[in-house]
């Protein structure tokens, strides 16, 4: 109970520091699941008029021996985020799986990507594919299909880390290859969510790895972490293969993006310096991050996934700084997103 106050009492006057600089923090932030040692890497969506949050559970971090190996879990809330129950775990032997992203596809399904990465039963990554499970309706999920990549642009070391979905139905997602000195970034499409083919190979300097594509109309946009580096933002027309990009003004860590209302793009990101913590901002096309707040957060923590709810925006993200790592739900009411303030 002490710890407890503790935490709140840090986490009140961080949130008076933070106001008293011009940035707001979340204080409508709750826990909403934390049964295992790990929880982590979490995306949102709406489906069926119900929220979905999906997140990976494990030992820690990473495998560290045998039997560490990551879960994917999805939760369900008919409620609006409210109370929360389990809807189904994914898991394999000797397999760990991580950052699962949703969507769902133009015939409804709810879909669900997530990584596959061979440790053997222990803590050498010997190596990695990508996989997807598609749920119906009826509550009941696909088995998991390993995604194909087309031979002119699959590697040794290949993450799809997001797909979104265009008007016309085509998937988009942008695979990296952290296989070399200098990472593969290439932007591939689907129309079934288990086969991909290139569109676009790109030339980013450093390490670029996890982007979040989305559109606005016709246009597409991809933000994208670097690891050795600021991030980078990116537009395009179709069919895709002519883009202009900018530097984000800092480093990335597992970002999203979601357009708002007024056209704007919102983006949560993990925010690195002496305390790390997820926030949340604009990005506009110049790159420069406006942050407007931070979410209670801290130690090992980011990975958001965003949702436009009628006046709010909903954020899950992943925190330590409650002492056990576990999965949040917060709240920002779109007035708060007004540039007027």
């Amino acid at each position: 109970m002490y710890r407890s106050l503790i935490v709140s009492s840090f986490l009140a006057l961080f949130g008076t520091l933070a106001l008293g600089m011009g940035a707001i923090e979340a204080q409508d932030a709750k826990k909403i699941w934390d049964n295992a040692p790990h929880s982590a890497f979490t995306d949102l969506i709406e489906w069926n008029g119900k929220l979905y949050c999906a997140f990976r559970v494990g030992n820690d971090h990473v495998p560290r021996q045998a039997g560490d190996e990551g879960r994917i879990q999805l939760i369900v809330s008919d409620d609006q985020g409210q109370t929360w129950t389990d809807v189904v775990t994914l898991a394999e032997p000797k397999i760990d799986l991580r950052d699962p992203k949703l969507s769902v596809t133009p015939d409804g399904r709810l879909m669900i990507l997530f990584a596959g990465s061979n440790y053997d039963g222990g803590s050498t990554l010997k190596g990695r594919d990508c996989r997807v499970a598609f749920g119906k309706t009826d509550g009941t999920f696909s088995k998991q299909h390993v995604i194909e990549f087309d031979s002119d642009v699959a590697g040794d070391v290949d993450w799809l880390w997001r797909v979104s979905w265009a008007g016309d139905g085509t998937g988009y997602g942008v695979i990296y290859q952290p296989d070399q000195e200098t990472w593969g970034l290439h932007l591939v499409k689907t129309r079934d969510g288990i086969h991909y083919e290139l569109v676009k190979s790109f030339d980013l300097p450093g390490k670029p790895n996890e982007s979040t594509i989305r559109f606005d109309g016709e246009r597409m946009w991809i933000v994208v972490r670097n690891e050795a580096r600021n991030g980078h933002f990116g537009q395009s027309l179709p069919p895709y293969n002519d883009w202009k990009w900018v530097d984000v003004d800092r480093r990335l860590g597992g970002p999203d993006i979601e357009r708002l209302p007024d056209g704007r793009w919102l983006m949560g990101t993990r925010e690195y310096g002496d305390t790390t913590r997820t926030v949340y901002g604009i990005l506009p096309a110049s790159g420069k991050f406006q942050r407007i707040g931070a979410l209670p957060s801290g130690r090992d923590t980011s990975y958001p996934g965003i949702v436009l709810q009628g006046d709010e925006v909903l954020i899950s993200y992943y925190s330590g700084h409650e002492g056990k790592t576990s999965i949040y739900l917060a709240r920002i009411p779109l007035g708060d997103l007004d540039p007027a303030k």
